[in-house]
C-alpha cells in the first residue's frame, strides 16, 4: 500500500512538472506579445492607415487610431466568451481535454507568428490575428487551469498554482532579454526597428508552440464523468456547450458562496488584464517612453513577478489565500493611482511603477486560481473553470472597452488609466464578503488548514 501511495506521489508530481511548461509555453505571448509588442506597434500601423483626423473605419465604424489596440483586445474577449462555454463542455462530455488544449496552443502558436506579416498599414490583418491569437490563449488556458484540481491535492494547490506562475515570469524574462536585444542593437543586426519588432512578434509564437509539447506529452486525459453519444452530430455537441453553460449557472445558484467569489475576481481581475494589456500604450503614448525603456520595464515586471508569485505562496500558507489576495489587491489600488501623476519622459519613476506591479501581479493572478479550485464540485472541473475563465478574461472586455471609450472622449490616456481603480476597489470590497471556509465547506470539498 505503501508503494502504492509513493507511486501516486511520484505520479503526481511528474505530471505538475509537466504541467508548469505550459505556463513557460505561453506567457511569453502574454508578455512579448499582448503587454510590449504589439499594443504600439498596431497602434502605429492603424495612425498609419487613419484618415486626416486620425481615425480608420473597420467595418465602416470611425475608430479613434490611438483606440483601435484596445478595442481589438476587447473584441477577442468578447468571441472568447462564445468559445468557452463549448470547450468547457466539450472536455467534460468526453474526457478529451489533451486535444484540444493542443489545437488551441497550436493556433494560437500560429497566429502569432503570423504577425510577422503585418507591416505597412495592415492595421485589419494586425487586428484578425490578435483576436485568433487572444480566443486561443483564453480557451487554452481555461483547459490548462481546470487540470488544477485533478493534479494536485487540496493543500499543494497554492504551492502549485504559484510555481506555474513563477515559471511563466520565468520564461517570460529571459525571452524580453533576447527580444531587448535584437531591438536595441537592430541596427547592428542589419534590421530595422520595425522588422525588429515583428521577429519578437513571430518568435514568441514559435516559443508558445515549441515548448507546448511538454506539457502535451506529460499531462494526461481523465475518464469523462459522461460521455456524449456518439452518433452525436458536431452541431448538437456545439449546442449541448450553451445547454451545459446554462445548467452551470443554475446549479451555481446552489453554490452561491462560489458566485460570490466569481463575480469579485470578475470585477478586480478585470482591472488586472486591462493594465497587462494597455500598460504599454501607456507608456509610449502618454508618457513618451522608447520602446527599449518599456521592454526594459516590463522585463522587471517579470523577474520580480516570479519571486512574487513564489513569496506570495509563501505569504499565503501563513495567513491564508484570501487575506493574502486582498492585500495584493489593496497595493494595486494604491499603484494604479501613483501611476496617473507619473511625468512624461521620466524612465525611473515608470520603472518603480513596474516592480510595484510585478511584486503583486504573479501572487494575486497564482492565488486566485488556486482558491477557486477549492470551490468547484469534484467532476465540475472544466465545466467551472470555464465559468472562471470567462471571469478571468472572457468577461475582461469591458475593462479596455473602458479605457479605449475614455481615450476616445477625452484623448488622454491619463483619464484612461485613472477609471480602472474603480475595479480593484470594488473587488477588494467584494472578495472581502466571500466567507471562504464555508463555501469550500459547501461545495463538499475538504478544508485545507490554512486558507
Amino acid at each position: 500500500m505503501i508503494g502504492g501511495d509513493d507511486a501516486q506521489t511520484g505520479a503526481r508530481r511528474r505530471e505538475q512538472r509537466g504541467w508548469y511548461w505550459y505556463d513557460w509555453a505561453n506567457s511569453v505571448y502574454s508578455a512579448s506579445v499582448l503587454t510590449v509588442f504589439l499594443g504600439p506597434y498596431l497602434t502605429a500601423v492603424a495612425k498609419a492607415a487613419a484618415d486626416a483626423h486620425g481615425f480608420v473605419h473597420p467595418l465602416g465604424i470611425p475608430v479613434r487610431a490611438g483606440s483601435f489596440f484596445a478595442y481589438s483586445v476587447s473584441a477577442s474577449l468578447l468571441v472568447s466568451v462564445l468559445a468557452m462555454p463549448v470547450a468547457g463542455a466539450l472536455v467534460d462530455r468526453t474526457g478529451r481535454k489533451k486535444p484540444l488544449l493542443g489545437a488551441c496552443a497550436y493556433t494560437g502558436a500560429t497566429a502569432t507568428t503570423g504577425m510577422f506579416f503585418l507591416r505597412g498599414d495592415r492595421y485589419l490583418l494586425g487586428g484578425a490575428l490578435l483576436i485568433v491569437a487572444n480566443v486561443c490563449f483564453v480557451v487554452s488556458m481555461m483547459l490548462y487551469n481546470s487540470f488544477l484540481p485533478q493534479i494536485a491535492e487540496p493543500d499543494e494547490r497554492d504551492a502549485v498554482s504559484s510555481r506555474g506562475w513563477a515559471f511563466g515570469y520565468a520564461a517570460s524574462a529571459l525571452v524580453l532579454i533576447a527580444d531587448l536585444a535584437l531591438y536595441a542593437g537592430h541596427d547592428s543586426f542589419g534590421v530595422s526597428a520595425g522588422t525588429a519588432v515583428r521577429i519578437c512578434l513571430a518568435t514568441a509564437g514559435l516559443w508558445w508552440g515549441g515548448f507546448a509539447l511538454i506539457p502535451l506529452r506529460r499531462l494526461r486525459d481523465r475518464r469523462a464523468a459522461r460521455s456524449a453519444p456518439a452518433h452525436e452530430p458536431g452541431g448538437a455537441a456545439l449546442g449541448q456547450g450553451w445547454r451545459q453553460l446554462r445548467g452551470t449557472l443554475r446549479e451555481m445558484r446552489r453554490h452561491p458562496l462560489t458566485l460570490a467569489f466569481l463575480l469579485a475576481y470578475l470585477v478586480y481581475n478585470d482591472g488586472v488584464q486591462t493594465v497587462i494589456s494597455q500598460a504599454s500604450v501607456y507608456g509610449s503614448e502618454e508618457l513618451r517612453l522608447d520602446q527599449t525603456t518599456l521592454i526594459v520595464a516590463v522585463l522587471l515586471v517579470q523577474i520580480l513577478a516570479a519571486a512574487g508569485a513564489v513569496g506570495m505562496g509563501r505569504l499565503a500558507r501563513r495567513y491564508g489565500a484570501q487575506r493574502t489576495i486582498l492585500g495584493s489587491l489593496a497595493a494595486w489600488t494604491l499603484t494604479l493611482a501613483a501611476g496617473f501623476f507619473l511625468p512624461a519622459k521620466a524612465p525611473v519613476w515608470f520603472f518603480a511603477l513596474a516592480s510595484a506591479i510585478g511584486l503583486v501581479l504573479g501572487g494575486s493572478q497564482a492565488l486566485s486560481r488556486s482558491l477557486f479550485s477549492h470551490l468547484i464540485p469534484c467532476g465540475k472541473e472544466a465545466e467551472y473553470f470555464s465559468a472562471y475563465e470567462m471571469s478571468d478574461r472572457g468577461v475582461s472586455w469591458l475593462g479596455p472597452l473602458v479605457f479605449g471609450v475614455a481615450y476616445q472622449l477625452t484623448g488622454s490616456y491619463r483619464d484612461a488609466i485613472v477609471s480602472l481603480v474603480a475595479f480593484f476597489a470594488v473587488g477588494f470590497v467584494l472578495l472581502a464578503r466571500v466567507p471562504v471556509r464555508q463555501a469550500i465547506a459547501a461545495a463538499g470539498n475538504r478544508i485545507p488548514d490554512r486558507i
